[in-house]
């Protein structure tokens, strides 16, 4: 009996210093908060591409590292209380998608590292010192189109344009960055230009339908609001025969006539590899420049086009 016993009590010691070292181990794996400003096709891809270029870089989810992946649905009180979680249950690092979920988080801490991606300018989003030297808690990688030649695109396309409704949100800073590269680009080629704003998805058919009668073409730039909602867009511009240039493919899936945008599936992937080097303690945000990817797709919804009666010219096939 008193072995039978001493036996039972070993198995038990063994029980629990196993259960010790598990959870040891398990405290050890790192843990990356993701903010997700909204759902659309570009912030989609950039996340997966994130965490798929974490698992090239041997971060695996539930492996090697814990994501938890959290959407904001385009609610800037949301991002706050998302950042206000990761901040208090001491996330290692994170990854925020859209200025808004960054500038939530980088208002919380000035100590966990933060990486963003989709952000067109860090430094006028005051999230970094400055784009070359970020000098703060945060990095990541810009998703600056080339507004310049997506003006020049429309220009192509519609050589005859006089009027451009610029369509963008008023609450997104990224959008005004763009919106004035935009009509700097309009300024050089003679192109007059109307803004039509929204602060919110239940005001962009009413306003897109305001501009029909009014401009020759629509200018909107990688703007999420008007991203999540672009099917509402086309519903009026395709009908009344309103080409509509955007910031990124995924806008033209959705009923944008065209664009030269960036792929940002690989974007997220740069960005995952930026924050490797930060879990692995390799370099620190304030040290690391804000990058961008250097190539960019030039996509024409060939549907809509046809729906609209643009031609597209043969150096653009």
């Amino acid at each position: 009996m008193k072995k039978s016993t001493l036996v039972i009590a070993a198995v038990s010691m063994m029980a629990a210093m196993f259960t010790s070292c598990t959870k040891k181990s398990a405290d050890k794996i790192p843990t990356i908060g993701i903010i997700q400003l909204v759902e659309h096709v570009a912030l989609d891809a950039n996340c997966k591409g994130f965490i798929d270029g974490l698992a090239e870089e041997g971060f695996i989810d539930k492996q090697t590292v814990n994501i938890d992946f959290q959407n904001a649905q385009g609610e800037q009180a949301n991002c706050v209380t998302i950042a206000q979680k990761f901040v208090n249950n001491r996330a290692n690092l994170i990854f925020a998608i859209a200025t808004p979920a960054a500038q939530a988080a980088a208002n919380l801490t000035k100590k966990i590292p933060i990486v963003v991606s989709s952000v067109t300018d860090p430094e006028s989003a005051k999230l970094v010192k400055s784009n070359s030297m970020p000098g703060t808690n945060v990095t990541g990688t810009s998703d600056l189109t080339p507004c310049a030649a997506q003006i020049n695109l429309l220009k192509t396309l519609v050589p005859d344009v006089k009027n451009v409704g610029m369509l963008y949100c008023s609450n997104e800073q990224n959008s005004y960055f763009q919106i004035a590269l935009a009509k700097a680009e309009c300024d050089k080629l003679g192109i007059s230009y109307t803004d039509y704003t929204v602060s919110s998805t239940n005001e962009i058919q009413q306003v897109v339908q305001s501009a029909v009668g009014k401009v020759d073409a629509i200018y909107s730039p990688t703007d999420n609001m008007i991203a999540s909602a672009m099917i509402n867009v086309a519903q009026v511009t395709t009908p009344a025969k309103i080409p509509v240039i955007v910031g990124e493919e995924g806008m033209c899936a959705n009923g944008g006539l065209a664009t030269y945008g960036l792929n940002y599936y690989e974007l997220g992937k740069q960005t995952a590899k930026m924050a490797a080097k930060i879990l692995r303690g390799e370099s620190e945000p304030k040290d690391m420049p804000i990058e961008y990817l250097s190539t960019c797709n030039l996509t024409i919804n060939e549907e809509v086009a046809k729906s609209i009666g643009i031609t597209i010219p043969e150096e653009l096939k």
